[in-house]
């Protein structure tokens, strides 16, 4: 027997759940809040039912946090909102299916049915392991995705196609796959394509033999080699000379080449991941990039999001790299004002983690042996930004405030919709049966009593209805 918590405000639709999941012969354990939710997941648990939006926040929020539990349960999202933005970034967190409300007890069943059934092939044990991750700080959802798809590279041999745009971190996400792998103790070789001379780039990778070519005077290992036994980082894969990519394919599917000048094929047996800011995919189109060569190196993908998108992770990044700075620097560790954060927080950082950390460097060089950290140490452009969009912002911020106050609580809002279905619903049962208690309870499915106390909750009559 299973143990299913359900995590879902909803009373009624929460009992239904309950229902299916005893009539399967499974333990259901119901919560209302993130926080009763989370409490329940301190025992076992198999399967998780969990809706996004709860009194006390997102469910989407808490995926990490289900993830690290004990027993790691799969995750059900129901949710009665449509959100393409909500179900791609819990597909990518590895939710097990994302169904939308209401949809049929068939479907709610086979999704619990096949959890469960994934659960018990894979005999799932937790492996208590911590994520090596140096340099990678945030506890977003879109970061926390990011790193289950670390982890899953890591325990296989998949080439790893990593996209993002510039500054986004993407060899820290190589370099943290590499150092969780088996291949941790041997080396992690970086190839910069955009650095490669077109005329070296094969004796940089292939490596030669002395007096190959003019200027050869010694013999050389190329990076392919001095990556044998560890990982071949080639970052941003899509500056690689298209004369070179048919080169490259047949090393990744051989695994062996040849170094320039030699009659003897050299094996190395590497793990490839790589990185680009580019759309490989409209570069096949053009022909810019082979489209065999995009296949072996996207087995797996993982796309980084730009700070942007993950704004609540700017405080931890914020007190990471001002600690580290600080001790680069030689100067005590800074405080910051609540404007510096709020400054850094509206800011849209088109340079990303890359653009952030140079941006603290110089407010530090600024600030110096001042020891709280405010706006006015910022780059003036940055500050003028954000000076900009609060005042196209303020004109109409009193308009905002009216509305605001005008938005009751949730509970109000869904009891007073009810209210108002629930009435209409009954005037127009109440004119299809022309008023017969009989038919009216027969359409509706209502008893007597119950027809009876809403009729008096609206305070409604068959004769007011009909005339």
């Amino acid at each position: 027997m299973a143990r299913v918590v359900i995590v879902d405000d909803d009373e009624n639709f929460s009992a239904l759940l309950s229902t299916m999941v005893r009539r399967a012969g499974h333990d259901a354990v119901a919560a209302a809040t993130i926080r009763e939710g989370m409490r329940a997941l301190e025992g076992p648990c198999e399967v998780v039912f969990l809706d996004i939006h709860l009194p006390d926040g997102s469910g989407l929020d808490i995926l990490q946090d289900i993830r690290n539990t004990p027993s790691s349960p799969e995750i059900i999202i129901i949710t009665g909102f449509d959100d393409s933005g909500a179900a791609e970034l819990a597909l990518k967190n590895g939710v097990w299916d994302y169904i939308k409300k209401p949809s049929s007890i068939k479907q709610m069943q086979l999704a619990l049915l096949r959890a469960l059934q994934y659960r018990r092939e894979k005999g799932y044990q937790r492996v208590p392991a911590a994520l090596k991750m140096d340099g990678i700080i945030g506890k977003s959802p879109l970061v926390g995705a990011c790193l289950n798809l670390v982890a899953r590279a890591a325990q296989g041999e998949a080439n790893v196609l990593i996209t993002g745009e510039t500054g986004t971190g993407k060899e820290l996400f190589a370099l943290s796959i590499h150092d969780n792998s088996p291949r941790c103790n041997k080396s992690f070789v970086v190839v910069d394509c955009t650095s490669l001379p077109e005329n070296l780039v094969e004796s940089t990778l292939f490596g030669h033999k002395k007096g190959s070519f003019t200027g050869a005077d010694r013999a050389r290992d190329g990076l392919i080699r001095q990556a044998d036994g560890g990982t071949l980082f080639l970052d941003e894969i899509g500056e690689l000379p298209l004369s070179m990519q048919k080169s490259f394919l047949r090393v990744l599917q051989m695994r062996s080449f040849r170094p320039i000048g030699s009659d003897t094929e050299i094996t190395s047996d590497f793990r490839l991941i790589s990185a680009t800011n580019r759309n490989l995919d409209k570069m096949v189109e053009e022909g810019q990039f082979r489209e065999d060569l995009l296949f072996r190196i996207r087995t797996l993908q993982i796309g980084l999001p730009p700070l942007r998108e993950h704004p609540e992770d700017i405080r931890e990044l914020l007190v990471h790299y001002v600690a580290r700075l600080c001790e680069q620097y030689g100067v005590g560790n800074k405080g910051f004002s609540p404007e510096f954060l709020a400054a850094l927080e509206a800011h849209d950082w088109p340079g990303n983690v890359r653009e952030f950390i140079s941006t603290l460097e110089r407010a530090i060089s600024e600030a110096f042996y001042e020891p709280t950290l405010y706006p006015k140490h910022l780059p003036a452009d940055i500050r003028i930004k954000v000076k900009r969009s609060e005042l196209d912002m303020g004109a109409g911020s009193e308009l905002h405030d009216e509305m605001a106050e005008s938005i009751p609580a949730l509970k109000t809002y869904r009891d007073e919709a009810i209210a108002v279905a629930e009435r209409e619903y009954l005037e127009r049962v109440i004119k299809t049966s022309r008023g017969r208690i009989r038919e009216i309870c027969r359409l509706s499915g209502l008893s007597r009593p119950r027809l009876y106390a809403l009729l008096k909750k609206y305070n409604l009559t068959r004769q007011t209805v009909l005339s």
